[in-house]
């Protein structure tokens, strides 16, 4: 079986058409979706029909579809230009998209697989915490009883390992840099009309913390969508940068009125 674990789309259709058609050719069987299919930018209809047509195992709710769902227009945290969005999004949407967004859970254990989905954290589901180091994901494995469990919400992607027999003096738990990192660069913006691939082998007697990235809006430098698949008989998890019509999703958000900014940081993937 293939699993294909996506994240953060936020309204990129045109990332989301790029990131499934590499799906069908990687023969993908089943979807987990981690949060945030709207928000940010012009296309929240389209993603919303696409994704509840996939075979999907686990759908949980990020922090952009609980505000785009609820009603709620102060968003104490947000920032304007995400405020802004979300405002245009909760207008947009239809009566039964919004239904459908605020029944969504916020975290999932999906049956018959070794896979958590959160979009957040899993010690604080609801209040859209980050994990951006290892005392955040020593957190989060205090409450993961499978041995993957996947997140979004920062758009950065990351992972921790957790060795279930450490040794004495050990850390039990380690950042694995190969996930994240970006050898051709050094902090400087990736370019490349290449897929780029980063294989992580699943082992037994660890656990593992795993942020897939964003379909929809990258944060780290690199403006290719970003998605993971991971294979049962290889135990791999793949993690897949791909290139996608960045121009006509900007389009698409200054003809909505929303603001430039949206549109302008998706080429430098921050």
């Amino acid at each position: 079986m293939k699993y294909a674990i996506l994240s953060d789309i936020h309204a990129n259709l045109e990332a989301l058409e790029t990131v499934l058609a590499r799906c069908r050719e990687l023969a993908v069987d089943s979807y987990l979706s981690l949060g945030d299919i709207v928000g940010y930018n012009a296309s929240p209809h389209e993603c919303l029909k696409i994704m509840r047509s996939l075979p999907i195992v686990a759908l949980v709710k990020g922090n952009h579809d609980e505000y785009a769902s609820n009603g709620d227009t102060v968003m104490a945290g947000f920032n304007p230009h995400a405020k802004s969005a979300v405002l245009w999004t909760q207008n947009t949407l239809s009566d039964e998209e919004r239904a459908f967004l605020r029944d969504l859970p916020y975290k999932m254990q999906v049956r018959g697989t070794p896979f958590t989905a959160v979009h957040a954290s899993l010690d604080s589901p609801s209040e859209w915490g980050y994990i951006f180091d290892i005392h955040q994901a020593m957190d989060n494995f205090s409450y993961q009883y499978t041995q993957i469990c996947f997140c979004g919400h920062s758009h950065v992607p990351i992972a921790y390992c957790k060795k279930m027999l450490a040794r004495p003096g050990e850390m039990p738990v380690d950042e694995l840099k190969l996930w994240s990192v970006k050898p051709d660069e050094e902090g400087m913006m990736f370019r490349s009309d290449e897929a780029d691939e980063i294989v992580l082998p699943i082992q037994p007697g660890c656990k593992y913390l795993i942020n897939v990235g964003s379909v929809g809006q990258p944060r780290n430098r690199d403006p290719r969508a970003t998605f993971a698949v991971y294979d049962t008989d290889q135990r791999t998890l793949t993690r897949y940068r791909l290139p996608y019509d960045i121009a006509g999703t900007q389009e698409k958000i200054r003809s909505a009125g929303l603001p430039e900014c949206l549109a302008t940081r998706l080429e430098h993937g921050m």
